[in-house]
């Protein structure tokens, strides 16, 4: 009798637990597009077809040195503002595509602050969310980026986000490029019973970073997929209408086990 009442005890909390986290429940086949570094092919051809589409997505803008001010290879800020009015989100990826775990807490709030105080000048939201340069953090990074009021931020690892396991500011991803279709195809497959298929894509193409390239067929024919198949395709931003990103934080501690890396 003990053990029953202890395992019914056990399955109430869970059960609290879920209630708590999540707002509603999240329909299979949601996934999350998320692009990096600003290459000048998200405003010239990922926009376009997003729009075509009718899919959201959250840009993760930086200054990629050295060449950040090439028009050719990365999109200035008059564009990203654009984005912005087109209704997509903005998010921070630092100002310089830091190395964050090697950097020191104040080094780390000057980088978020630049592309804070530079949203702010354009008329676009303070940043909500962060994407990890290269995969890179540290519990002193994750600690930094909660105090700095930062709901999500998106990391690597090769899995479906379980908003009940992992906490926001260690989203998992895919990374997409040209090589991997099949890889993302069977990620795709695993956007179900409540987890999140969250992708990184970087430039469609992306000139500068072959090797992170999506070519633009390639992108379209995923981006019609979702449509054919009734995928629900959202920003980062639009998890919280599934996460309770406060609760999550209460219940949820970061583990730095867990594979974060792409």
């Amino acid at each position: 009798m003990l053990r029953l009442s202890a395992t019914i005890i056990t399955l109430f909390c869970c059960m609290m637990a879920r209630a708590q986290i999540l707002r509603q429940a999240i329909p299979d086949k949601t996934v999350v597009l998320t692009f990096d570094d600003a290459p000048a092919s998200q405003y010239s051809v990922v926009a376009p077809l997003l729009q075509q589409y009718g899919f959201d997505a959250t840009f993760f803008v930086c200054e990629f040195p050295p060449n950040y001010k090439d028009s050719t290879l990365y999109m200035n800020w008059r564009q990203i503002r654009e984005l912005d009015k087109m209704g997509f989100e903005i998010a921070s990826h630092t100002r310089s595509h830091a190395k964050v775990a090697s950097l020191t807490k104040p080094q780390l709030i000057e980088e978020l602050t630049y592309i804070e105080t530079k949203c702010d000048s354009l008329g676009i939201a303070k940043p909500a969310n962060f994407a990890y340069p290269g995969y890179s953090l540290s519990p002193l990074v994750v600690s930094t980026l909660d105090e700095q009021g930062y709901a999500f931020a998106r990391a690597g690892g090769g899995r479906p986000y379980d908003p009940l396991k992992d906490h926001p500011l260690l989203i998992p991803s895919w990374a997409m490029d040209s090589s991997n279709e099949s890889e993302i195809m069977q990620a795709l497959g695993q956007a179900k019973d409540g987890k999140i298929v969250v992708l990184t894509i970087h430039g469609v193409p992306d000139i500068e970073h072959p090797w992170v390239d999506t070519p633009p067929a390639l992108f379209k024919e995923y981006l019609q997929y979702f449509s054919d198949n009734g995928f629900n395709v959202l920003s980062m931003k639009e998890l919280e209408r599934y996460v309770n990103v406060t609760e999550a934080k209460k219940k949820l501690s970061p583990d730095y086990n867990l594979p974060l890396r792409n």
